[in-house]
């Protein structure tokens, strides 16, 4: 702020606005830098779907049934093992929910009820979920 001392009007003060402008003109370059789509999050947008409504609510529920002799079977449909994965993406390429059930015989060994649960969580099934014989029921 700078002052001088007038004639008749006596002290007369003005206000020096050159640094405020100078911050002010920094402060717009910033922001003009900064990318916008950087600051946020991520949004998922419901898309419309293609197929008929009785259609996508059909089959909700996706069981993996792992029988005694070995074979597969999703939703009472056999498939072979080697055909899991790419039947398992096929299905959940429409859906929202990413969620399935295995069920198992008694006689089987774990182990092959582990390597479904591995094909399934490469397919993208994000959780699986074990029957049991109390469970089942409730379907």
């Amino acid at each position: 702020m700078g002052m001088s001392v007038g004639g008749k009007r006596g002290i007369v003060s003005d206000m020096n606005v050159v640094p405020l402008i100078d911050i002010l003109l920094v402060l717009l370059v910033i922001f003009m830098i900064i990318r916008v789509d950087s600051l946020g999050l991520d949004a998922l947008i419901p898309q419309q779907s293609t197929q008929p409504r009785e259609e996508k609510f059909r089959d909700e529920v996706v069981v993996i049934q792992v029988l005694a002799d070995g074979t597969l079977r999703i939703n009472q449909e056999p498939v072979s093992f080697d055909k899991l994965g790419s039947r398992i993406e096929e299905i959940f390429k429409q859906r929202a929910s990413r969620v399935a059930f295995i069920r198992g015989d008694q006689p089987v060994e774990f182990g092959v009820v582990a390597q479904v649960i591995d094909v399934m969580h490469t397919s993208g099934i994000a959780s699986v979920g074990l029957l049991s014989p109390e469970l089942e029921k409730a379907f």
